[in-house]
């Protein structure tokens, strides 16, 4: 399927006006560089709902008082504006993307598929976890424990380079975060997470090919530099 180019609008903040809310317009209310919101994001661009679903940045250092006042009281992204109702959390709304919008399916049929594809997705918050605390630990035990398990469950389905073979909302839910991890575990503890793990390598060499995904990806200085004021507070050891 070819990919849709866009020009991605500015972020608005609290000087902004919002826009006409509740007018029948679907707005996937966003941030550039927010790992959950990427989830959704690429889910839209892979589905070609780029003139269906209207992106709206939101500044999250100077968010406008409207956004949380008469889009979405938790006030953060990324939050979806459709049939007059506002709805959030990444992992459900890619799941709601792909059931309720038309293009292709992110979602196996097949029943063992389906099984596997919910456990790997429930899985993505010990995935991150763990890794966000060994930044303040050891990280290189933790980063072996969490990637030899994505590198296992690489191995269940061998139809694809994914994790159930073909694309699916499983490698959205995993990407945005295997993306920072990879860059800030590389920069800062100089490892690297595919060394001996060939089906995780032939993953992220696969998943950078996806035009859906590339146009959402951070820069990678930016990514280390945010991640070295959130994590690096205390001296870090790798062992």
């Amino acid at each position: 399927m070819a990919y849709k180019h866009e020009d991605l609008p500015p972020p608005l903040d609290s000087t902004s006006s919002p826009p006409p809310l509740f007018d029948g317009t679907t707005r996937l209310y966003i941030s550039y560089t927010c790992p959950f919101v990427q989830r959704v994001w690429i889910t839209r661009n892979y589905k070609g709902l780029q003139d269906k679903i209207k992106l709206v940045p939101i500044n999250l250092q100077n968010r406008p008082a409207w956004y949380k006042e008469k889009v979405y009281p938790e006030n953060k992204v990324p939050s979806l504006e459709h049939n007059g109702k506002v709805i959030g959390e990444s992992l459900d709304l890619i799941k709601y993307v792909d059931s309720n919008f038309e293009g292709p399916s992110l979602f196996p049929t097949d029943p063992e598929r389906r099984k596997f594809g919910e456990e790997l997705i429930t899985y993505t918050d010990t995935f991150t976890r763990a890794l966000y605390s060994s930044f303040k630990g050891d990280a290189a035990k933790e980063a072996d424990a969490q990637f030899d398990y994505l590198e296992n469950a690489l191995k269940k389905f061998d139809d694809g380079p994914f994790f159930l073979g073909q694309f699916s909302l499983v490698d959205i839910a995993y990407i945005p975060f295997v993306e920072r991890f990879q860059v800030f575990l590389s920069e800062v503890f100089k490892y690297d997470i595919t060394a001996g793990r060939p089906k995780l390598a032939a993953w992220f060499e696969e998943i950078n090919k996806i035009e859906a995904y590339k146009v959402t990806k951070t820069d990678p200085k930016e990514l280390v530099e945010f991640y070295k004021k959130r994590f690096l507070v205390h001296s870090l050891r790798l062992t």
